[in-house]
């Protein structure tokens, strides 16, 4: 699987342990660069799908003088939206329990903006998934940041994290993309380099 990419030294840019151990699950042989403080500012009047794949972009923009002709480098940003209000990562612990307040008994929208590249090609897409949640009790909310500390994560939650077991209830589309990179939907794009 993936014989078209053995020409190319593969490298994802992120320093998300989340999108290695994800990206690891294609069985590809990459390596992983992340180039710090690469800012997640995006212009005023984007669509939540749509900043989404402009920080992708952007990230790998910031890569791409790096890049010789064998390389393939993948990016990604995964945001939460909520009533077209998009909840990055948390600042603190307050910002992490008023995100998780307002997912509370509410659905949201989990959107990764990818790119692919090499010198020659870009590819950005996105993938979107719903999330469900379950109304949150103050305390559900407090043990939850005070025990996994989700200042990392979009929306401050992680779904493969105690809170996705006891708060999530369903979501329709993609797991992996709530986790952090949509896989199947970036295997296929892989697929046609």
């Amino acid at each position: 699987m993936f014989s078209n990419l053995e020409k190319y030294r593969i490298i994802l840019a992120s320093q998300s342990p989340r999108r290695r151990e994800l990206l690891s699950q294609l069985g590809l042989c990459f390596e992983v660069q992340a180039l710090p403080n690469v800012s997640e500012d995006y212009p005023r009047g984007l669509g939540c799908e749509d900043i989404a794949k402009f920080i992708a972009s952007k990230k790998a923009e910031h890569y791409r003088p790096m890049m010789s002709a064998r390389d393939l480098l993948i990016t990604a940003d995964t945001i939460v939206c909520v009533d077209d209000m998009v909840l990055g990562k948390p600042k603190d612990k307050d910002d992490a329990v008023s995100m998780l307040q307002r997912l509370s008994g509410r659905s949201h929208e989990v959107i990764t903006g990818f790119t692919v590249s090499t010198t020659k090609r870009f590819e950005c897409e996105s993938a979107i998934t719903t999330v469900e949640f379950a109304p949150l009790t103050e305390e559900m909310i407090l043990y939850y940041v005070e025990h996994y500390r989700p200042f990392d994560k979009a929306g401050a939650y992680g779904i493969q994290e105690w809170i996705g077991s006891v708060g999530v209830r369903g979501i329709n589309g993609s797991f992996f993309n709530v986790v952090g990179l949509p896989v199947q939907r970036l295997s296929e794009v892989l697929l046609k380099f």
